[in-house]
């Protein structure tokens, strides 16, 4: 009986799915534009940004230059950001605001037209020229918009935006620790901390810093060994001054006894 019940309400599913998109197809067929205008914010209004989108393109181009232009404009360029489809989000945002300055969605458009650049930033470790955009076209709107309702979330994409590049370039940087090109790895975490000042992968970077430096001082020849084991000595004192409560004490204390220990043989 259960087995039955469940097959029956399938059987109606379908069926109004079935029904659903009969109407659904015959509405883009329809000829009646204003049917059209009324089934296409009626799809928007209830969240589904695919069929609006289909209807709206269809609309937009018999609608220009008319009252209901710039809310079918608008809702067009929003169905393509609610369905991910980010960078037709911006160019048809972008478009809006071209074509209605005067609009009281202005902002609102322009701040989404800069959030899909956010959102079409990739992850860290590809290509991060997306990135560098997003946070130009939000820092564009913030100073368009100071007092924008949006600045919180503003500020918040702007960091996160910035700690991917960051990410990105102090994976570059400990790369050439990861194939012992040590001399390069301590060149490249000095620009990254030189260019990233209050980044959140400082202290990161200055461990790999101390670790290439250590692996050349334990391994300098005689004539070079002392001065570098006692400039280790010195950025080791540096990291403990700036993070006293390092991530990394236990390495870094281990690897200083071995260090004192080679700086005593040169004293003794």
């Amino acid at each position: 009986m259960v087995r039955y019940f469940r097959y029956f309400f399938f059987l109606i599913g379908l069926y109004a799915l079935t029904l659903s998109c009969n109407e659904y197809q015959k509405m883009l067929n329809n000829d009646d534009m204003n049917e059209k205008y009324k089934a296409a914010e009626e799809y928007y209004n209830n969240g589904e940004y695919r069929r609006a989108n289909r209807l709206l393109e269809q609309l937009v181009p018999s609608f220009r230059g008319k009252p209901q232009a710039e809310r079918l404009v608008f809702f067009f360029a929003d169905s393509y950001f609610q369905t991910k489809s980010y960078y037709l989000a911006s160019y048809q945002f972008e478009s809006f605001i071209k074509s209605f300055p005067k609009s009281q969605k202005i902002e609102e458009a322009s701040f989404l037209a800069a959030k899909s650049h956010y959102m079409m930033s990739p992850i860290y470790s590809l290509d991060q020229e997306e990135t560098v955009t997003a946070i130009e076209k939000i820092q564009i709107f913030m100073n368009n918009y100071p007092n924008s309702e949006y600045t919180d979330e503003c500020n918040q994409l702007i960091n996160e935006l910035q700690n991917k590049i960051e990410k990105k370039e102090f994976e570059v940087a400990k790369q050439y620790y990861t194939i012992y090109d040590y001399r390069a790895a301590i060149n490249s975490m000095d620009n990254f901390i030189a260019e990233f000042v209050g980044s959140k992968f400082r202290e990161e970077a200055l461990y790999y810093k101390f670790l290439s430096s250590y692996e050349i001082a334990i391994n300098s020849i005689e004539s070079k060994k002392l001065q570098r084991l006692n400039d280790l000595k010195t950025l080791h004192n540096n990291i403990v001054r700036y993070y006293p409560e390092t991530l990394f004490e236990e390495d870094l204390t281990k690897k200083m006894e071995t260090v004192e220990k080679e700086i005593n043989t040169f004293v003794n």
